[in-house]
This record gives C-alpha cells, sequence and structure tokens, in this order.
C-alpha cells in the first residue's frame, strides 16, 4: 500500500518568497504505528502545535537569510529538548536502562559532515555533531571519545537525569518483559527520531538527524540517525534527505545517499527517487520508515511506507503542509 508522500496543499497562505532564490524546509519528528484511534485529541493538538512552531520558526529564519547550517541545527535543538521525540530530552532506554544518543549533520556545497554515537551525557548531540565537521579532522565521534571532545569544547554536559520521561522508561519495561517471557515484543514504531532538511537563500543544501535509537537496543547498537548516506545526506547538486526508522535497513541500502544518487546519476525528480527507495526497494526489503528531502529548486517530498509520520514542510513557493497521519492529503 502506497501510503501519503509528496502531496501538499496550501493549509496557509504564507509568507511570500521575495528573493529569486526560493528557501524551502521540512521536519519529521519520527515515522511508524502513528494511527488515530490511537492518539487522543489533546496529544494530537500537542504535536501539531509543536510541529507548526517549529516549521514556521525555521522558515521564517530562512527568509531572513540565515545559514542553512544554523537553522538546521537550531530547530533541531528545539526538538531534542521537547519530551514529545526520540532524541535529546526524550529519548528511549536501552536494554541497561540507559541513554545513548546518536545525531549527525551534513552541508551539501563541499560535501562536509559530522557525526556523534553512543553519547550519555550531552544535551544536544547535534550540536556537537556540527563541532565535529567543524572543529577536527574527523567525520564521526563515539561515545567516550565524543564526550571528551564535548568537554574540551565546552559544548553543555547534563546528568543521565536529564533524559529520564516515564513514558518512555514504561516502554522499556514492557519491552523487556514481553522479550523475557519469550513473547514477540510488541513493535511500537513511534521512531521518535528527529530531522530537519533546509534550502537556504545561498542555494545550499543542509540536513540533520538525531535520535535516542530504539527501545532496549544492546550492545552499544548503532542505526542509520549517525551514518552518513543512510540517515543523513546533502549534495547541492541534488537533495538534501533526514531519514527515520528501522536503522538496520536504511544502513544496508544507503538510503539517504540512493535517493541523492538517483537523481545525479539517474535523472530521477526528488519524489521519483525517494518512492522508489521508500515504496519499493525498501518494502521488498521489509525496513518501515520514511524520509523529508528537498532539492536545490526547492521542492519538498515526505515519503514513508508505515501508518504515519510527524511531519511539517513550507515548500520553495511558500506551501506550508503539517501532517501526522498516513491519510492526510
Amino acid at each position: 500500500m502506497r501510503l501519503l508522500s509528496g502531496l501538499f496543499i496550501c493549509l496557509f497562505p504564507l509568507w511570500a518568497v521575495a528573493s529569486e532564490q526560493p528557501v524551502a524546509i521540512a521536519l519529521h519528528g519520527g515515522a511508524g504505528t502513528i494511527e488515530r484511534d490511537r492518539m487522543s485529541a489533546e496529544v494530537e493538538a500537542e504535536y501539531r502545535s509543536f510541529l507548526d512552531k517549529a516549521i514556521s520558526e525555521g522558515y521564517q529564519q530562512l527568509q531572513a537569510g540565515e545559514d542553512g547550517l544554523d537553522v538546521v541545527v537550531a530547530i533541531i535543538q528545539r526538538m531534542e529538548d521537547s519530551p514529545l521525540f526520540n532524541a535529546g530530552r526524550g529519548s528511549v532506554y536501552t536494554w541497561d536502562g540507559q541513554h545513548e544518543l546518536d545525531a549527525s549533520i551534513m552541508h551539501g556545497a563541499q560535501m562536509d559532515a559530522g557525526a556523534v554515537a553512543g553519547v550519555t551525557t550531552v544535551q544536544s548531540p547535534i550540536s556537537l555533531a556540527r563541532a565535529v565537521m567543524e572543529q577536527s579532522p574527523h567525520v564521526m565521534l563515539a561515545s567516550r571519545g565524543a564526550e571528551q571532545f564535548a568537554k574540551e569544547l565546552g559544548i553543555p554536559e547534563v546528568s543521565p537525569v536529564y533524559f529520564e520521561t516515564e513514558r518512555r522508561k514504561r516502554a522499556l519495561e514492557s519491552y523487556k518483559a514481553r522479550t523475557q517471557a519469550g513473547i514477540e515484543p510488541h513493535v511500537d514504531y513511534k521512531f521518535g527520531t528527529v530531522g530537519v532538511v533546509v534550502l537556504d537563500s545561498k542555494g545550499n543544501l543542509v540536513a540533520g538527524t538525531s535520535t535516542g535509537g530504539m527501545t532496549g537496543k544492546r550492545w552499544g547498537r548503532i542505526g542509520d540517525a549517525p551514518v552518513i548516506g543512510a540517515g543523513t545526506y546533502a549534495d547541492n547538486r541534488s537533495c538534501a534527505v533526514s531519514a527515520t526508522g528501522h536503522g538496520e535497513y536504511f544502513v544496508r541500502h544507503t538510503v539517504a545517499r540512493d535517493i541523492c544518487a538517483r537523481m545525479q546519476f539517474a535523472g530521477q525528480s526528488l519524489n521519483e527517487a525517494a518512492e522508489a527507495v521508500i515504496m519499493d526497494e525498501l518494502v521488498v526489503a521489509g525496513g518501515d520508515g520514511g524520509i523529508v528531502a528537498v532539492d536545490a529548486g526547492g521542492e519538498v517530498t515526505m515519503i514513508f511506507n508505515t501508518p504515519g509520520m510527524y511531519r511539517a514542510s513550507v515548500s520553495g513557493s511558500g506551501v506550508k503542509f503539517i501532517g501526522i497521519f498516513g491519510d492526510e492529503p
């Protein structure tokens, strides 16, 4: 079944694009089993309000000429600070009851990238990923080494208690109880991974992704979010992509890079490339999830093969969209 992809309706008369160079932004707060009958009206309203404010803020910053890198980091930090999403403060628990956070960022002009994996004391993993890109000779740092790097740069640290939430704790308890009883764990694919992609006023494409990973993950598991080419990718010659879903599949199929490569080398449109990867290749492989992406012309697509995905966008033509469920036009 093909669910909602890159269809957009002008739900609000938005700000007019003043310059010849369009700006655009899209964000996601995770894809998965997100269905109307499983969500109260109050919770739905809370998510929609957050998505609306975040996408509006990001778009206004882009229209004001702010650098795409700054916008991506600022909006992801806003999401990391919210317990609504599985990133930063709202991150899920590992099997051992800890929090191990991952993030990555990429700038499409010079193909610069930075990523961190398995950090436990950094308040904003996306800010540390940016620091890896801009202030180190490396692309990815992990666990203690990444935390030492953060300490040397003075990037804010927090106690592990900062990441604790009752909702995530109950989810871990349920997961462990079913697993230890020999029952296939109920997979609640509310992948709360967050991501933002933008086209800024200089024509640069930027993508960023941040996550707490999978509930009950073990042995230092790392998913697609910090893997450049899998969960995050940006290239000014094609597009910027941020992914959410079952990370192992996104890593195996290098999802983010594949979408951009199909545009660059096969001449596919952004929507065609994303449809082929998410709705065809991943579905055949058994992978669940979705992406948000923007191309160099300001076209935006948000495609997923799950019942829902928290998402919002403003295209280069100023069309604003906010959605949660798969049946939204």
